[in-house]
């Protein structure tokens, strides 16, 4: 935006200058000709009194040749006898128009021709000529260009950059508030912003922030709420517990304790990971490639029991992810059991992560087994035969870091699975 409006300002002042400046170069040439041509025939009236009054021919000499040293273009006067005074030239049509008694001006491919007759009591009429060069009439006429071109240039540089000082005083505080808000999207409650710009902005920015400790507000009141009632199940499932050991043991009492268990394990879960939230905040971070690592370790021994190869394409570097370190192990096994459980012992498999953009990583399990179905459903329908939670965790997982979990076929025709997330 800013660098738009930077060039609006520049495409607009361009035209207004062009608008302005070519007419008046052609204006200041049209003044300098008429300047120049002004010039040429005020010398020539000038010298028109001595010309008549004047006898002697020496003297009248003289004072033409004092004329012509100091004339704007060459001067030559024509008397009625036929001689030539100052600048050598040559009586042509204009000379004789010019005896008729009428003064002008002729414009020529080198410049302009300026006649002035005089008439010369009881000898007839002489003529004044002076001709103007090209480079006089245009004297002037390429430095007043060049001041009129630096000074357009100037003002539309000028509008530029007052054109990005304002778009930079709204495009900066918008800027800062959309990467607070990606911020705050991606589990950073504690991104806030400096109100700044102009007073809408500054408003938003406010409300921003406002809206954000919020929403922490609201969070945290809901982990202590749920982490109190966790809390509060400990006392009903004790005495529960202690309801179970005092029955007769058979097959319904271990029953009931295995139960039991699971309910406690269940709330330990809960009260675990309310804790580590709190512990560590929304937001974290996660090397995926050591995590990826220690998981494959984990698999490796039930992969040697089932004789399945396994080809792991994992560099030596990190790929920080905006995951907790349970979320990334979590979404590796929710891949890896997706192989073992729906392929047969012995097929092989692959696991891989790479950087797919500058601020992106992608992790790539594929398997050489019977591959997804030809529609692949939604939760809870996958269609071989499961329950399709494996994926929509992984999927959560994914969509939680502003990531991405796609399904599709692999080059030896089995499943692949692809999850991109961003790196941080």
């Amino acid at each position: 935006m800013r660098r738009q409006l930077a060039l609006m300002a520049g495409a607009t002042t361009s035209m207004v200058v062009i608008a302005f400046v070519i007419p008046l170069g052609l204006a200041v040439q049209t003044i300098a000709s008429n300047e120049a041509l002004n010039d040429a025939e005020v010398e020539a009236r000038s010298l028109a009194p001595a010309i008549a009054t004047v006898r002697d021919p020496q003297t009248l000499a003289a004072l033409v040749q004092s004329a012509s040293a100091t004339s704007s273009g060459r001067l030559s006067v024509f008397l009625p006898d036929g001689q030539v005074l100052g600048a050598t030239a040559s009586a042509d049509a204009n000379v004789t128009l010019a005896r008729a008694g009428r003064a002008f001006t002729t414009v020529t491919p080198d410049g302009a021709e300026v006649f002035v007759p005089v008439v010369i009591s009881g000898s007839g009429t002489a003529v004044v000529e002076v001709v103007v060069p090209e480079s006089r009439l245009h004297r002037g006429v390429s430095m007043a260009w060049a001041i009129l071109a630096a000074t357009g240039l100037g003002l539309i540089l000028l509008a530029v950059f007052v054109a990005d000082r304002i778009a930079r005083g709204v495009v900066v505080p918008t800027s800062a508030l959309a990467d607070a808000a990606q911020r705050v999207a991606q589990g950073e409650l504690q991104a806030r912003v400096v109100p700044d710009g102009p007073p809408e902005v500054v408003e938003v920015g406010r409300a921003f922030n406002l809206l954000v400790g919020r929403i922490g507000e609201l969070l945290a009141g809901e982990r202590e709420a749920a982490a109190d009632l966790s809390h509060r199940l400990r006392t009903p499932l004790t005495a529960l517990r202690l309801n179970v050991d005092r029955m007769p043991a058979d097959s319904t009492t271990e029953r009931l304790a295995a139960e039991v268990n699971a309910v406690e394990n269940a709330v330990s879960d809960v009260i675990h990971e309310l804790r580590r939230h709190s512990r560590e905040g929304i937001r974290s971070t996660t090397d995926l490639v050591a995590v990826a690592r220690e998981r494959l370790a984990f698999w490796a021994a039930l992969a040697g029991q089932q004789d399945r190869p396994c080809t792991i394409e994992i560099g030596p570097g990190t790929e920080m992810v905006a995951l907790a370190r349970d979320d990334a192990a979590t979404l590796v096994d929710v891949l890896l059991n997706n192989v073992f459980a729906h392929t047969p012992d012995r097929t092989p498999f692959k696991v891989a992560i790479d950087q797919v953009a500058e601020d992106q990583v992608r992790l790539v399990v594929e398997d050489q087994g019977p591959g997804f179905p030809a529609a692949m459903t939604a939760r809870g329908e996958s269609g071989t035969g499961s329950t399709g939670l494996g994926l929509d965790i992984a999927r959560r997982v994914a969509d939680a870091v502003g990531g991405s979990l796609t399904t599709s076929t692999s080059p030896e025709g089995g499943a692949r699975v692809e999850v991109v997330m961003k790196t941080v």
